[in-house]
């Protein structure tokens, strides 16, 4: 019984940290409140899930807490561009 709880524990406190420090996706009206720190990119992705998870982790790796993606071109491997926010 205590493994079970440990590991819920475990799992709880996982998700609620990933889902504090992960940068998010911000729409135009909520880029306005926020300051650009930067752009990022990213290639070699086959999907715009792929894509989109790159630029996310780059952006989190460059200390921001959103990003908005401006650019994604390519037919079998991805390449694009967001900008960065704090």
């Amino acid at each position: 019984m205590k493994t079970i709880k440990y590991a819920v524990a475990a799992i709880v406190l996982s998700t609620l940290s990933f889902g504090a420090f992960a940068a998010q996706s911000v729409t135009a009206a909520q880029a306005e409140s926020l300051n650009k720190i930067g752009v990022v990119s990213a290639n070699g992705a086959t999907t715009l899930d792929g894509l989109e998870a790159k630029l996310a982790a780059k952006a989190q790796a460059a200390g921001a807490s959103g990003y908005s993606i401006t650019s994604a071109v390519g037919n079998n491997k991805l390449s694009g561009t967001a900008v960065i926010y704090k």
